[in-house]
């Protein structure tokens, strides 16, 4: 029986109008993938690509190695994602991370700087020793407040001089990059203290990338800001008239956004022991197809966290099979941008269905 009446005001359910969470279909499509590179790696590599059957380590029969650098080469520009999704959902788009990253890393090092290396001065030292070993906090600290003030600007030109976000946040885009190579004339910042350096070692950044996660899983969905973000990306007009402060929501959404970007400049930093003007370089497009692969509409009002975690997990799987594959990298670019283009065609495609059932 596909329909049922519930009371007395004749409203019916229809089982076949049953909504299937999109988050299960990217899961579906992780796990599609994941088979065509073990289909792939039995022919043409006869291996295993996530499983290790003859040595089995760990009590798992899984190849946790390989697992591992998956997860962690999609943690910091997962980060990145974590924003661009709240971004996205709000009716808004970022195309300047990946250059915040690039200068809050820069001004970041400066501060996270060890007087001594190997007994001798820092040769990569820009402040003088009162700026210098100073603790980790110092570092991080700048490094939120260069990140959420960029946000800031962003979000305060999008939402009070109506700038489209594609132009306001292309110019913070171009802005962040030259004052990332003004900061040292281009040169690279290095040898910071070891508190700072523990940030971004080892797993660390999976350990900062599911963390926050969670907590913007849970914020999206449940608090009145995600309720906000979701209302303003749906219909801007209606969420005004209901009460919502849509300009200085918007501006919220973006310093949070900035703000994510900014920690992951400081992982990344922490990471690679090392900070340069080219950090970032196209990071936010990859943020944005995470987001669109898991399900993020750009057209506003519809996403979730755990989409976009999947989309990041797609993007690891491609790139590690790809490596596993010994494909050249240029091969994972054009695979990237397909992924991307299909990704918003299944999402017109499933705009237009829903407004057809209206």
């Amino acid at each position: 029986m596909a329909e049922t009446t519930h009371g007395t005001g004749g409203l019916t359910f229809d089982a076949k109008k049953r909504s299937w969470p999109n988050e299960a279909n990217v899961f579906i499509a992780l796990i599609l993938i994941i088979l065509i590179f073990e289909g792939l790696g039995a022919v043409f590599r006869d291996q295993s690509f996530l499983f290790d059957f003859n040595e089995a380590r760990d009590g798992t029969i899984l190849n946790m190695a390989r697992i591992k650098i998956i997860i962690l080469q999609v943690s910091i520009i997962g980060i990145i994602a974590l924003g661009a999704t709240q971004v996205i959902v709000s009716g808004g788009i970022d195309l300047s991370a990946g250059s915040v990253v690039g200068m809050t890393a820069m001004v970041t090092m400066s501060f996270a700087q060890t007087e001594l290396v190997n007994g001798n001065p820092n040769p990569k030292a820009l402040f003088g020793p009162a700026f210098m070993d100073l603790p980790a906090l110092v570092p991080v600290l700048v490094g939120l407040l260069v990140g959420t003030g960029a946000g800031l600007v962003n979000g305060a030109l999008v939402a009070y001089t109506r700038i489209p976000p594609f132009i306001a946040t292309l110019g913070m885009m171009v802005a962040a990059r030259g004052a990332a190579q003004w900061w040292t004339r281009g040169q690279p910042i290095s040898f910071p203290t070891e508190g700072f350096a523990a940030i971004g070692d080892g797993m660390m950044p999976v350990v900062w990338f599911v963390g926050l996660a969670i907590l913007f899983h849970f914020v999206l969905k449940y608090t009145v800001y995600g309720k906000h973000t979701y209302a303003i990306g749906s219909n801007e007009d209606a969420a005004r008239m209901s009460g919502i402060k849509v300009a200085r929501h918007k501006t919220l959404v973006y310093a949070i956004a900035g703000a994510l970007a900014g920690f992951s400049a400081i992982v990344l930093a922490s990471k690679n022991l090392t900070a340069q003007t080219g950090m970032g370089l196209m990071y936010e497009l990859d943020a944005i197809a995470m987001a669109v692969i898991g399900g993020v509409s750009l057209a506003g009002g519809r996403g979730s966290i755990i989409g976009t975690v999947i989309g990041a997990l797609i993007f690891g799987v491609i790139i590690s099979g790809f490596t596993f594959l010994r494909l050249d990298a240029y091969y994972q670019e054009m695979v990237k941008g397909v992924i991307i283009v299909g990704a918003v065609v299944l999402d017109q495609w499933r705009q237009s269905r829903a407004a057809l059932r209206g």
